[in-house]
């Protein structure tokens, strides 16, 4: 039996909502009639179907909709769908027939009431703009600059915007490269502005098309002590295995971006450099930028290509009990009823672990330390496996878990060791020295362990880990001294950790080292170094990087050679200021006499000057002697350093420049990976300016550190 239909008769007072969706009372609804303001009653009518029933009914197709159903208010929403998407037949069909009379086109949505709020029409089309947005877009994304090519996207910003005119390849790549040199003026002109020096690092990329790729990244600190790292250069080198061809990569960045003078540091990876290159970089420091550490500027190593390197080591050495669990993990999660099995395991077993098994991913070693520790807490329930699948004949002895407990003991520590790696700001050069020295503390004491496995696991790894810590341990040591909260504390008890009885010797050669450098720094404000400060200032982008051709004179007396440990400390700054002292020489007076009034007036003067020749400290000593700041885990060592700019203004100068080194070549994102980067073959088909404009520009725009509010 069909519900009669019975039309709406709507009294003085409409229907009205309280708060929680109820209509309100006789007694409280208001005399007024409101007129209702959704444009859907241009296309429905309201019809009461039944006691406190009411219906909307769609004018065109008839078809009713739920409105009112008791207390409950079901809304307008899908009665505008109903109109909107076209599912009305009756609307959908008119509006394929019935032009719009101003555009031409069909109408495919209801008439909406006029308002009077500001129209999108209204903004003026700007195709220059467009162009920008689009190049940005390709920049940030990495989309192929081919895009623009693309039928679907042309149709796609056609229907978007009509009057837009889609470019050409050529012109969306100069685009990108205009916008390149744009922010590359800004950054030189921000980077002109610092204080201090600038640190270098250089990373390498290998291709399918055997050429390489110079990563150069600058780290410094700017005005405001605020740390960044951003990328500078990606050079394309076309015969990697030159010994020159590095030392061509760092001359064309610091002409690029008028650093010959201001270099500090360089931090390269050794993996992809051969002792051939590394001399190469030495004797150019030493003749190009001998003013500091007498052009010995310090070339470390990545510390997290280190790190990684031991990590696959160790997992290479127990690979086949680690084959094991990957292929017991693979066996669980590449199955539904086996996966389904091993919770059932889990749930009656009532394992207390919250983690869960995953095949790792072998290009990122953290990812298979992450496997084997959800693994070891799920030991039991792989070891009651086989005992419920027949089919599972892989699984790992209590010997094989017990080697992986004792190898995710050291991937633990080598991932905590690089984890400051991965946060969101870059850390300063203080914080490296503990993490270093903790690997090294480590790694000795389980070399000498007498459970034969570990021993056997660390003693290689220790061996390779030493070659690291003799070549920057001194400056690893010196950074970690610039903390008002350790000084030379820190480095004289973990020596005394490390080295035993000769920890004196090692203290020792810290404690020197950075006096050295203190004494260096004395000696550039009196005689500083050509800075072309009236050079600088008149700076531009060039249209083309020129190079800078070596002077072929003899480097100064006196400047280092070798590592630390072999003859590191020289006396070369020290007889320079020595000179700077000249000696006081009284001239022969005319007076007959040579003592004024009592003749202890003088006396009274020599008595002064000797007490506070006794009293002159450096400021270098007195920072060291004064006591430790408490440890606080949220102390900003930034923002010490700038509120104590007038108390040690040399030291000021040597922090910013120290705290800025920095320790690893390579991206956040790249802290753990095993293997080297590649450029993709669509990188590498590009122009060598292309490729370094959409690289440097994208790092700037997204992840490069400087802030807008910084460079403008």
């Amino acid at each position: 039996m069909e519900t009669a239909i019975v039309p709406v008769t709507m009294p003085d007072t409409p229907i009205t909502l309280t708060e929680n969706g109820e209509p309100l009372s006789s007694e409280v609804q208001p005399n007024k009639r409101k007129r209702k303001k959704s444009i859907v009653w241009d296309y429905f009518t309201e019809e009461i179907v039944g006691d406190g029933c009411v219906r909307a009914f769609c004018n065109q197709c008839k078809k009713s909709f739920a409105y009112i159903t008791g207390t409950k208010v079901a809304g307008t929403s899908h009665l505008k769908r109903h109109i909107a998407l076209g599912i009305c037949p009756v609307s959908r069909e008119r509006n394929q027939l019935i032009p719009d009379p101003k555009t031409g086109n069909t109408i495919d949505q209801p008439r909406k009431r006029q308002r009077t709020t500001h129209r999108i029409e209204n903004i003026p089309f700007n195709q220059e703009n467009c162009n920008h947005e689009i190049a940005k877009m390709i920049i940030m994304h990495e989309y192929p600059l081919h895009i623009v090519e693309h039928s679907g996207f042309i149709d796609f910003v056609r229907t978007l915007q009509p009057q837009f005119n889609m470019v050409s390849f050529n012109t969306i790549q100069g685009d990108c490269v205009s916008l390149y040199l744009k922010e590359k003026q800004r950054l030189l002109n921000f980077i002109n502005e610092i204080p201090g020096r600038v640190s270098l690092t250089m990373d390498f990329w290998i291709s399918n098309q055997t050429v390489g790729y110079v990563f150069l990244r600058g780290q410094f600190i700017d005005t405001e002590w605020n740390l960044h790292r951003c990328l500078l250069n990606v050079v394309t080198v076309p015969s990697p295995d030159s010994d020159s061809a590095l030392q061509q990569a760092v001359v064309s960045c610091l002409s690029d971006w008028y650093l010959e003078n201001r270099l500090f540091t360089l931090t390269l990876d050794q993996s992809f450099s051969n002792e051939n290159m590394n001399e190469s970089l030495r004797a150019l420091f030493s003749v190009r930028y001998p003013y500091v550490l007498h052009g010995q500027l310090l070339i470390g190593n990545c510390f997290a290509r280190v790190i990684s390197l031991l990590a696959q080591e160790a997992l290479w050495v127990v690979g086949e009990t680690v084959k094991k669990i990957r292929e017991s993990v693979k066996f669980v999660k590449t199955s539904d009823t086996h996966e389904e099995t091993f919770f059932h395991l889990k749930e009656k077993l009532k394992e207390p672990s919250l983690k869960e098994i995953f095949i790792d991913d072998q290009t990122k070693w953290n990812t298979t330390y992450d496997m084997l520790v959800a693994a070891c807490e799920l030991k039991q329930v792989f070891l009651f496996l086989e005992t419920s699948i027949p089919d599972y004949n892989i699984a790992p002895s209590m010997d094989d878990w017990k080697q992986i407990e004792i190898l995710c003991t050291y991937l633990k520590l080598f991932f905590d060791a690089v984890s400051i790696l991965t946060a969101q700001t870059y850390p300063t050069a203080n914080a490296f020295y503990h993490e270093v020295s903790k690997v090294q503390l480590e790694l000795t004491h389980a070399s000498m362990s007498n459970d034969p496995f570990i021993s056997s696991l660390t003693k290689p790894l220790k061996e390779k880990f030493d070659r690291y810590w003799s070549d920057c341990f001194l400056v690893l040591a010196i950074a970690v001294v610039m903390d008002p909260r350790f000084k030379m504390k820190l480095v004289e008890f973990s020596f005394s950790r490390i080295y035993g009885d000769d920890a004196g010797m090692w203290v020792k050669i810290v404690d020197d080292g950075i006096h050295e450098l203190y004494l260096e720094y004395t000696t550039q404000e009196v005689h500083p170094p050509e800075t072309f400060v009236e050079e600088r200032n008149e700076r531009s982008i060039p249209e083309e990087n020129g190079s800078i051709i070596p002077r072929n004179g003899p480097p100064e007396d006196g400047y280092l050679q070798g590592h630390p440990e072999e003859g590191y400390l020289k006396e070369g700054a020290c007889q320079e200021v020595a000179c700077l002292e000249m000696p006081h020489q009284e001239v022969p007076s005319q007076d007959p006499l040579i003592s004024i009034g009592d003749g202890l007036s003088d006396f009274d003067v020599y008595i002064s000057e000797m007490g506070d020749n006794h009293q002159m400290k450096s400021e270098l000593d007195q920072y060291l002697e004064e006591s430790l700041l408490p440890r606080e885990q949220d102390f900003n060592i930034l923002s010490w350093w700038k509120l104590n700019k007038t108390k040690y203004p040399i030291l000021w100068k040597m922090a910013s420049d120290i705290l800025s080194i920095p320790f690893s070549t390579v991206s956040p994102d790249s802290v753990f990976d095993t293997e080297r980067k590649k450029m993709d073959n669509y990188h590498s088909s590009l122009l060598p300016v292309t490729l370094e404009a959409l690289i440097c520009a994208k790092d700037w725009l997204q992840y490069g550190g400087i802030s807008q509010s910084c460079m403008q």
